[in-house]
Formats: structure tokens, C-alpha cells, sequence
């Protein structure tokens, strides 16, 4: 049973609904022609990129009201709403992006793009190689969570949006969200990281590991030139499922499963799916395979491993030391892949330079993924959050500068 801090935040979010951002078109940003490619910081050059990224709600005159948005390990630019009007299915935070929901389209103009390296428009490793016509494949080069915001800027500056007034993320979306922070001091105003962290631990990068593995062992993956071929589904199918575990909890596992059986009275004593979490998790993999290209799995969960502020600034107070957005940091009771104590880590830091800081451990017991279900806490502190923001920002004293 949802508790209250559980309940749906909106209702009517249906295509047509008072809470619908209605149908959306995916849009794209071609960017970094040869001779001006990009280049990484793993050292080598990328070009031309092509940035998928869709848009909601208006930009208001001033320009003051854009709030980027985004995403996950398994995400995409489509954030909320529907492409079209047979679609069932909604954006994968739409419970939180529409009219009258926290990040209010008749208020704010939401931007959210998917990184390169990703599979849904973006360039990434089953984009065509300019080289060769072919899907890069492995010669894809590596990309980090630096990369992917230096992108994103590029759409900013394109959008002629010079400073954000927000930006949420949750998981890798709030470790872009910190990144953005450090990198573009003066082009963000306030910033949201979610259940993230500022560097990953040992035990993410294991959980990682083995996903990468389970993909690599597949014999269908040929070296990571499958395109055109059989991909390796089983290897992506079992990586999800290892990922899926790590996003719930204990709790949520036994409320919703226990050690119930699945369409059947007695165990059966074989390799088929006897308990119903066996069938939940083999569902979420095979349903991923049919969305998810096994390269940019790959590719994005490396550049997660890689993401460390303190390593890279000498240590995490010195990272925020340029800083100059309004923070609010968020964590889960229950997640145990991004635990309070890497949020709690980001606000000692934030504080330590005299950021303004607001911190909030929610209860919950839905694990790493409550940022993703429907959330009355967090949805109301996301909406005082950004209305508060945003009279303060338009007000003399907050025309630039920290708030």
C-alpha cells in the first residue's frame, strides 16, 4: 500500500488531460562539423554531433524562466507527454513535468536533450561513423559526464538561453546536475541533484562491471559489432536485471513480490520462472533490449564509473568553490545504490563555500528509483523550490549573481 508520501502528485495526465504536456516533437541540434569537432576528455575528437532534445511550455521574453532537465542511465529527451496520439505511454517523468505539476509548463520553459552516447537520437555508438558510413560501434570514442554537459551547453547557447534558472537530475541526471554547477557557474541559478552522488563508489562501479560483462560474454555481441545482426540481448537483458535490483529495496522486493509464486501453486522444480520477482525482473530485461541499444549501455555506464568531482578538482570543497547556484539536494531513505551519505557528502561541500543549501532525506521505501514514482514530498519541495526561485530571480536583487 502507497503511503501518503507516495500518492500520484497529479491527476488527468492523459493525452488531452488539464495535466497533459500534450503531444511533443523531438528536435535535434547538429553541431561540431569537421574540422571542428568536439574534443573529449578522454583526448579524442568527436564530429559532427547530432543532439536530440525536446522542449515544453514558453520561453518567457526575458529568458528567465528555463529549467534543463535531465536524464538517467536509460533515459531519453522525451521527459513527458506523448509523440502521438495512439501512444500509451507518457515521457518518464511526466508525472512530474506538465501543466499544474512541479516543473509547470504554463510557467517554466523545460528543456531536456539526450547525452551522446545514448541510443535515442543522440550521436552515440550505433550513430553513423563519418569515416566508414558504418555504426561506430567500439570506435566510438569514450565520453564522460563532462562531455555530455559541454553538449548540452552548446544547446543552451543555441536556445540563446544564457543562464538557467534550474536544473534537476536524478542518478546520472544529478551527477550532470553537479558537473553543470562547477563547469558554468555563471550559467545556472539554481540546481537539483537527486539521488546522486558526487563520485560513484566501489560498489556502483562493481554493479557496473558485471552489466558490462554480462553484454561482452554474449556471443551475439561480436565484439560490439552486432548492427545489422542479432544484437546480444541476453547479455543486455541480464545487465538490466542486475541494474533493476540495485534500483529497489528490500522493503519494496518483499512488499511487492515476497515469495509468491507466478502462475503457479507448487514450485517446479526446473529453470523456468517459479516466483513472480523472477518473472517481474526477466520482463524488465526483455522489454529493455526492445529499447536500448547494448553499446550505449556500455559506453554511459563507464562514463559514470569515471565521474569524480573531488578527484578531478583535488577535492569536492574545491569543486564547489566556483559555484554560484541556489542548491537543493535530495535523498532516499531506502536507496542503497546512492545512499543519504553521498548526498550529505554534496551539501557539507556546499556548504563549506557558503552555497545556499537546502537538504532533504525523504522517506521512502522504493529504493534508488522514488525519484521516478510519484512523490508528494518531493513534489511539493520541487514546486516551492522553483517558485520561490524564480520571484527572487526576477526580482532587482536577483538579476545575476549568487541568490
Amino acid at each position: 500500500m502507497a503511503t501518503d508520501d507516495e500518492l500520484p502528485v497529479a491527476e488527468d495526465s492523459r493525452l488531452g488531460g488539464a495535466h497533459s504536456a500534450g503531444l511533443v516533437e523531438t528536435k535535434s541540434l547538429a553541431f561540431a562539423e569537421p574540422p571542428d569537432e568536439l574534443e573529449l576528455e578522454c583526448g579524442q575528437r568527436l564530429g559532427p554531433i547530432t543532439l536530440a532534445y525536446e522542449t515544453y511550455g514558453e520561453l518567457a521574453p526575458a529568458r528567465d524562466n528555463a529549467v534543463l532537465i535531465l536524464h538517467a542511465l536509460s533515459g531519453d529527451a522525451h521527459v513527458a507527454g506523448y509523440h502521438a496520439k495512439e501512444e500509451r505511454k507518457p515521457g518518464w517523468w511526466d508525472i512530474m513535468v506538465g501543466p499544474g505539476k512541479p516543473f509547470d509548463t504554463t510557467k517554466y520553459f523545460v528543456i531536456c536533450s539526450n547525452i551522446i552516447g545514448g541510443c535515442k537520437g543522440s550521436t552515440g555508438p550505433s550513430s553513423p561513423n563519418p569515416k566508414t558510413g558504418r555504426p561506430y560501434a567500439m570506435d566510438f570514442p569514450m565520453v564522460t559526464v563532462g562531455d555530455m554537459v559541454r553538449t548540452q551547453k552548446r544547446l543552451m547557447d543555441h536556445l540563446g538561453i544564457e543562464r538557467l534558472l534550474s536544473m534537476a537530475g536524478g542518478s546520472l541526471g544529478g551527477m550532470q546536475v553537479l558537473e553543470w554547477a562547477v563547469r558554468y557557474p555563471e550559467r545556472v541559478a539554481s540546481a537539483m541533484s537527486i539521488a546522486a552522488t558526487a563520485r560513484l563508489s566501489a560498489q556502483g562501479i562493481a554493479f557496473d562491471e558485471v552489466g558490462r560483462q554480462a553484454i561482452m560474454a554474449d556471443p551475439n555481441w561480436r565484439g560490439g559489432n552486432y548492427y545489422g545482426q542479432e544484437p546480444p540481448r541476453a547479455g543486455l537483458a541480464i545487465a538490466r536485471m542486475i541494474g533493476h535490483i540495485t534500483y529497489l529495496s528490500d522493503d519494496q522486493m518483499h512488499e511487492k513480490f515476497g515469495r509468491r509464486l507466478q502462475d503457479r501453486e507448487t514450485v517446479g522444480y526446473d529453470f523456468k520462472a517459479d516466483f513472480q520477482v523472477e518473472s517481474y525482473l526477466r520482463y524488465q530485461g526483455d522489454s529493455f533490449v526492445r529499447r536500448f541499444d547494448a553499446n550505449s549501455y556500455l559506453y554511459i555506464s563507464k562514463a559514470m564509473d569515471y565521474f569524480d568531482l573531488a578527484a578531478k578538482y583535488g577535492s569536492l570543497v574545491q569543486a564547489f568553490e566556483r559555484v554560484r547556484a541556489e542548491f537543493l539536494v535530495v535523498s532516499f531513505t531506502s536507496d542503497w545504490l546512492f545512499p543519504t551519505y553521498q548526498s550529505k557528502e554534496i551539501v557539507r561541500a556546499l556548504k563549506a563555500n557558503g552555497v545556499p543549501t537546502t537538504f532533504l532525506e525523504i522517506p521512502s521505501r522504493s529504493g534508488h528509483d522514488t525519484f521516478l514514482l510519484p512523490n508528494r514530498q518531493l513534489a511539493e519541495t520541487v514546486t516551492g523550490f522553483l517558485a520561490n526561485l524564480q520571484r527572487r530571480v526576477r526580482s532587482p536583487a536577483g538579476k545575476g549573481g549568487r541568490l
